[in-house]
């Protein structure tokens, strides 16, 4: 009998979880910037193999913070956990678990019986496995400090076998194969939910909104990256070529001149670039008509944060 599941990859901002779901699916699925919280919804990435198929769900990071944008952000993991068969926990090796971590393990650990944790960035020189192992042990089954130890290994023993971690590389692929092989052991019986063809189920309007994005706010600095959104204003497939029409919505006037850069030099560049990545997903020439407008406070406008997070 084929197996299938939904996997939902949560994690701390910037723990390498979009790169992941990209190694996994064997192509681009999420956009990666090294600007934390780039992902703002929820992506959906699928691996098809003999034994079956596993449809992760790429989700935003959790960060404590009480702006309405965030809080959005945060919804989106918490119907993607609901909804999951599995749960796969990202952890960034190089980083010192703190209160943010433990807060998401808090989160997670009702959730134990069908999580399994991912150190990632094992490639990396400053990577600690055994501290990210230890954190994962210890709070999704806390230690007694009163426990001798021969009953505090044992319980040990036992969160390892509820929780199973591995040391995984995103970047390069080590520890991926262990990792799946695991996750198709976790999911339950069931037929696929996708066909096998399918690496993503991104339609066409989104994954090009995001791409302009990507390209966008890998080349802006401080907040800006943050104040922006891509709407898709006019989409026409015609004689085997994809016309578009976008627009980079900014919160102010004066970010504009930021984004358009002097003579008009970085919204050429970025369209530019956008252009090189679609082509790559794209079998479709594509005309990209790129242009920048402001939409005032956005990021506390309830209607807009809606149909850019909630739509997908």
């Amino acid at each position: 009998m084929k197996k299938s599941a939904f996997v939902a990859i949560i994690g701390r901002p910037s723990a390498g979880k979009s790169t992941l779901l990209n190694k996994l699916c064997g192509g681009k699925v999420a956009i990666v910037s090294a600007v934390p919280q780039t992902t703002r919804n929820a992506i959906r990435g699928i691996v098809n193999r003999p034994e079956g198929q596993l449809v992760f769900i790429d989700t935003p990071g959790r960060h404590s913070s009480e702006k309405k944008m965030n809080k959005k952000l945060m919804e989106v993991s918490q119907r993607a956990l609901s909804d999951c068969d599995i749960v796969l926990y990202t952890l960034d090796a190089c980083r010192a678990p703190g209160k943010e971590e433990e807060e998401i393990a808090s989160f997670l650990s009702p959730s134990a019986g069908k999580t399994i944790a991912a150190v990632n960035k094992m490639d990396v020189s400053c990577a600690d496995f055994s501290r990210a192992k230890e954190f994962v042990l210890q709070h999704f089954v806390p230690v007694s400090s009163n426990m001798n130890n021969e009953t505090a290994q044992s319980t040990e023993d036992n969160a390892a076998s509820i929780v199973p971690v591995f040391a995984v590389s995103a970047m390069t692929g080590s520890g991926l194969d262990d990792l799946t092989d695991t996750l198709f052991k976790m999911a339950p019986e069931g037929q696929p939910f996708y066909s096998e063809e399918y690496y993503t189920d991104q339609d066409a309007e989104f994954r090009i909104a995001e791409i302009i994005r990507e390209q966008a706010i890998n080349r802006l600095r401080q907040e800006l990256p943050h104040s922006l959104y891509v709407d898709i204003a006019d989409m026409e497939l015609k004689d085997e070529k994809l016309w578009v029409r976008a627009f980079i919505i900014v919160e102010r006037e004066s970010q504009k001149g930021m984004v358009v850069g002097k003579g008009g030099n970085l919204i050429k560049e970025i369209r530019l670039s956008a252009l090189k990545e679609l082509k790559r997903i794209f079998e479709w020439k594509i005309d990209l008509d790129l242009r920048v407008k402001t939409g005032k406070d956005w990021r506390h406008n309830d209607h807009t944060l809606k149909r850019i997070i909630d739509r997908y």
